[in-house]
């Protein structure tokens, strides 16, 4: 593969060599690994997107909204990608991938880009290189990259260590004020979004965006937020009404935190907290290797006929560990 060629058409803003080049980032193989390291370096510095983090429980509309909002943006004359991130099945690893099929205006667009990707039971709602497949949208000249985590409830963090902005989707009548204060994923939330405020639905979403406006007003206000956020808003997916407002609220936000350090700081931790995931990942891979699965099976049985004690034995394995990385 030449790299140097697929990173250029990657700049170009080709969609099949930005397809291709996610393909090589998702990989696995120790050989694709470095191929896709060197296809990152190899990229142009300095093109930002606004990375939009979008999360919400199955069933609350995160892909009608996703093309509604998509298509609003597009009309706008902005180029928007959009990172999929559908459940696998812990026993085959396989996924549907069928947020695409559903996004079927966006993905005829051609200012519009749609990559969904399994999350191979990666913990935290999003795939384990999704925040690689966010760099090359951001190459490949995108404006916007929304990031659509699996939505499998408040564990569903990972998601604010590669976005600037978190956009959380509830349903109408979704919880009362007290489910507002939950700790986890409602923390990271800058805008709570109450989707379906349509039809007879619409008294309910109005009482719904009030409890959880009220729910934060109760939590402790952030630093990195301007006055009023986080806030709670309703829109209408279906309808494609309140879109607007909300990405009026989006730019607010994000103009105000690009005039202060907060931006450019938010976005150095992000890069800080990647590298050690790279790191711990790459120590998890040597438990992988067949010799250490080895070791930790000849100790697995001295631990089970109570011959060692769990402690002593990953004390011993973690010291070889070591004599065979100096």
């Amino acid at each position: 593969m030449d790299i140097a060629d697929l990173a250029r058409r990657v700049a170009d803003g080709e969609r099949r060599a930005l397809a291709r080049a996610i393909t090589l980032v998702e990989s696995a193989r120790a050989d694709h690994r470095d191929q896709a390291a060197a296809l990152l370096d190899a990229l142009p510095k300095g093109r930002e997107a606004l990375r939009v983090g979008l999360s919400g429980t199955p069933g609350v509309g995160k892909s009608t909204f996703v093309e509604s909002f998509g298509m609003m943006l597009v009309e706008q004359g902005l180029k928007v990608a959009v990172l999929a991130v559908d459940p696998s099945s812990t026993r085959s690893g396989g996924s549907i991938l069928g947020d695409k099929t559903r996004m079927d205006r966006l993905a005829r667009t051609p200012q519009a880009f749609i990559r969904p990707s399994p999350s191979q039971t990666h913990l935290g709602g999003v795939a384990r290189r999704s925040r690689e497949a966010v760099a090359l949208c951001e190459a490949a000249g995108f404006d916007v990259v929304l990031i659509e985590t699996v939505g499998v409830g408040q564990s569903e963090t990972v998601v604010s260590h590669m976005s600037d902005l978190f956009l959380l989707l509830l349903a109408p009548a979704g919880g009362d004020e007290l489910q507002g204060v939950k700790r986890g994923i409602m923390e990271i939330a800058d805008i709570i979004v109450i989707n379906k405020a349509d039809g007879d639905l619409r008294s309910a979403a109005t009482r719904t965006c009030a409890d959880y406006a009220g729910a934060l007003r109760l939590l402790r206000k952030r630093p990195q937020d301007p006055e009023g956020f986080p806030k709670a808003m309703m829109v209408s997916a279906m309808e494609g009404t309140g879109l607007d407002e909300v990405w009026q609220e989006m730019t607010a936000l994000a103009d105000w935190r690009k005039a202060g350090e907060i931006w450019a700081r938010v976005r150095a931790d992000q890069a800080l907290y990647w590298l050690r995931e790279e790191i711990r990942n790459a120590l998890l891979s040597k438990l992988e290797t067949p010799a250490a699965k080895r070791k930790l099976s000849r100790l697995g049985e001295a631990v089970a006929s109570g011959e060692t004690a769990p402690a002593a034995a990953a004390a011993a394995f973690l010291a070889e560990l070591d004599g065979q990385t100096e």
